[in-house]
């Protein structure tokens, strides 16, 4: 009891005067910065929507050439990383030890893998000349509108890309998480790091299921030429 006292008293940091103020503190930092990811992801979302406006064709051709397999697959390992972040964020409040460390661990595996599909998706644009450069080519667009094609392909690298980063920092941050966590770190009146560390993920997740189908999906109903 006197240990677990102890940990308590130096999850409180000198700055705060209760846990609650604490807790209010570190999650209403962790929203204002979501808010201004959400301002730097908005720019780069209206400027695809009025690029896809004004190449509306070219575009959806562009767009047709992604792998929506691969995206969807992507989608349902984010969708499950979310879920074993709740069962994590869960098993904190509870203060199940072993729990938080299975879940964060699961979730962490979860990521991993969408960036490895991501990697493999990337390489497979790569080998098709889909990179924008001098070596770009997409097959079904005139000459004269492969300067649009590599305008979409810019702006896919552009915001798959900054997901990934993301999505790599969501890693690192878990990792520490699961090295706390064996600890002992975290308790059912201290778990203010997972709980931040939740809001994060599940927003690069949410950024993910609005990429998908304005990247993948986008008029792929047409009678492309």
């Amino acid at each position: 009891m006197a240990s677990q006292a102890h940990e308590e008293t130096l999850a409180l940091r000198e700055q705060f005067d209760t846990e609650e103020q604490q807790k209010d503190a570190s999650t209403l930092g962790m929203w204002i910065f979501l808010i201004t990811e959400i301002m730097f992801f908005g720019g780069m979302f209206l400027a695809y929507t009025v690029y896809r406006r004004a190449f509306s064709t070219v575009f959806a051709i562009a767009s047709s050439s992604l792998n929506v397999y691969i995206g969807a697959a992507n989608t349902v390992v984010l969708l499950c990383s979310s879920f074993t972040m709740v069962l994590a964020v869960r098993a904190a409040q509870l203060g199940r030890q072993k729990a938080i460390v299975l879940f964060l661990i699961l979730t962490l595996l979860l990521g991993g893998v969408f960036l490895g599909v991501k990697a493999y998706e990337w390489n497979e644009k790569f080998q098709e000349h889909h990179i924008p450069g001098p070596a770009f080519h997409l097959d079904k667009v005139a000459p004269d509108q492969q300067g649009h094609a590599q305008l979409f392909f810019s702006l896919y690298f552009a915001m798959t890309g900054l997901h990934a980063l993301h999505m790599v920092i969501g890693v690192g941050v878990l990792s520490m998480l699961i090295v706390q966590a064996r600890k002992g770190r975290f308790s059912a009146s201290y778990m203010t790091p997972v709980d931040v560390a939740g809001l994060y993920w599940h927003f690069v997740d949410i950024i993910w299921i609005f990429l998908f189908p304005l990247l993948y999906l986008i008029d792929r109903h047409m009678k492309l030429p």
